[in-house]
């Protein structure tokens, strides 16, 4: 949603004083500034993936001194990285007039100030090895933060946020207004996941049974199912999270996952 950028009048009245705007302004204030559209209308169905990057850090990164000119072209050069990072890893092949891509492209995005959200549409994902190659990309995007986008951002700026996290949920979402926005308990699910523990990829086992593809591919042999607490999700949730992460965390933080 874009900025809402009311133009002020100030009206003196003894002592105090008080702001104004034209009837019209004042009138615009109502749910059409969410740009929506018609949120009235049936909401349409999509099986998704859903998967939520963070950077883990943001917050103490922003509070830096004169952080207004550190913090767009922080930002600016991140979000051209990853998304530069994520169509090169989905492209196969090119032509002069068409690129054949692995699987599809997310159908929606949303900028959350320090995250981004990403979703696809599973109906481009005939198989689960269609849909495991889109999660392995997303993990390797992560890893190639630290590895590339790290060492070159910091000859720009100072103490930049160390790690990307990524949290990623299959389910059921449903359309607001005009497609304009999405909800679903898979994003909220991704959501969490992104934040559970000192993690920087999780993954909910929901309609992902890495097992059968674990053999094929010695990149899934990394992975672990644990049993974990989610706030406003379940007690008991389903996550495959990576052997090497889970061994080094502290004592205390490895104690909140349970074998399921």
């Amino acid at each position: 949603m874009p900025k809402i950028d009311f133009k002020y009048g100030v009206v003196e009245s003894g002592r105090y004083r008080y702001y104004s705007l034209t009837k019209r302004d004042f009138k615009s204030f109502n749910p059409d500034i969410l740009g929506l559209g018609d949120i009235s209308q049936d909401g349409k169905y999509v099986q998704a993936i859903a998967a939520f990057y963070d950077l883990e850090g943001f917050t103490s990164f922003s509070n830096q001194v004169d952080s207004h000119l550190v913090i767009p072209e922080f930002l600016q050069r991140f979000i051209d990285w990853l998304f530069a990072s994520l169509a090169e890893k989905f492209k196969k092949s090119q032509t002069d007039k068409a690129i054949t891509i692995w699987g599809s492209l997310p159908f929606f995005t949303k900028f959350l100030g320090d995250g981004i959200l990403f979703l696809w549409d599973t109906a481009y994902s005939s198989t689960n090895t269609d849909i495991t190659n889109i999660i392995q990309i997303l993990d390797e995007i992560t890893n190639e933060y630290q590895t590339n986008f790290l060492p070159e951002i910091k000859k720009h700026v100072s103490k930049p946020p160390l790690k990307l996290r990524c949290g990623v949920a299959r389910g059921q979402i449903i359309s607001i207004g005009d497609d304009r926005d999405y909800v679903g308990s898979c994003i909220n699910i991704a959501a969490r996941l992104q934040k559970l523990s000192q993690l920087t990829f999780a993954i909910s086992r929901r309609g992902l049974d890495l097992s059968q593809v674990s053999g094929a591919n010695s990149y899934w042999q990394e992975f672990i199912l644990k049993k974990v607490e989610l706030r406003g999700i379940g007690d008991e949730e389903l996550v495959y999270v990576k052997r090497r992460e889970f061994r080094r965390l502290p004592t205390g933080e490895r104690r909140l996952f349970k074998n399921p």
